[in-house]
């Protein structure tokens, strides 16, 4: 099995430094779950500081920092040697920003999988926060349709700040006009998912229930009632998807023991 991983850690030092050394601590998550690629979000730290906190679990990390320091951040943590990475997603508006990393990776078979870590702007309707948002999309459009083209299996992950569709958000009927579930958001997601051929691993995997969803409010009883939502995505090429075989969200047992506001969405691909 090809293990991947994917999650928001809201910042890599706070996640480590809470509920260091128990059972429910970041570090002995990341070593427990023992995944073959784990992509990371938001990581808000130096490129010297994301390497000593994941050097315990062997991985080979590429990472990208924002240009404006404590915000963005991504990064693809690989068993396998990286042959190539590449950071940004085509538009220069974004190429220092912490918001895109491709990491090429050999996969056993001998083919390569472009994995991506990909953190999407949380936006405000209205403002240009959100055009920044939507020409983030544009531009994601553009590079998966250039990524399925190449030849390489494609997995896009992260946390892309929209819900798609009514199940992927607790509270639907209140978020309408709110960044996150704005129509014209969701329609990017309709054109990934179709005109583009990519596949959403976690819905075809979970089915057509409710979530399952990977971030909560840290206000509040969001938690506690699973007021949630499905923003966290592995998004994959056809074939790659046709190979997943199940989908865990890493939920903690309790509000005490989560370690950030989003879980981690973990799903096996036999590959």
């Amino acid at each position: 099995m090809l293990r991947i991983a994917t999650v928001n850690v809201n910042g890599i030092r706070a996640a480590y430094n809470k509920n260091r050394g128990q059972t429910s601590g970041m570090a002995e998550w990341l070593v427990e779950r023992d995944a073959d690629i784990v992509t990371l979000q938001e990581v808000r730290a130096p490129d010297e500081i994301v390497h000593e906190l994941t050097a315990e679990a062997g991985y080979h990390v590429v990472h990208t920092e924002a240009a404006a320091k404590g915000r963005a951040g991504v990064a693809v943590l690989s068993r396998a040697e990286p042959t190539a990475v590449r950071i940004g997603n085509g538009d220069d508006l974004f190429d220092d920003s912490g918001r895109w990393i491709e990491s090429d990776i050999p996969l056993a078979d001998g083919s390569t999988l472009t994995a991506i870590s990909a953190y999407a702007h949380s936006g405000e309707a209205g403002t240009p926060r959100q055009e920044e948002k939507l020409r983030f999309f544009d531009q994601m459009h553009i590079r998966l349709e250039a990524i399925r083209e190449s030849g390489n299996h494609g997995l896009l992950t992260g946390d892309l700040n929209v819900a798609h569709t009514e199940r992927d958000i607790r509270n639907w009927k209140g978020n309408l006009k709110k960044a996150g579930f704005l129509p014209e958001e969701r329609a990017y997601f309709d054109r990934f998912f179709g005109e583009l051929g990519w596949v959403d691993v976690h819905r075809h995997l979970a089915g057509d229930v409710d979530g399952p969803y990977t971030w909560w409010s840290m206000r509040g009883q969001a938690f506690d009632t699973d007021t949630g939502w499905r923003i966290d995505y592995q998004i994959a090429t056809p074939e790659l998807a046709a190979a997943a075989r199940t989908a865990t969200v890493d939920r903690a047992i309790s509000w005490a023991e989560r370690w950030s506001d989003h879980a981690p969405l973990v799903i096996d691909y036999d590959f």
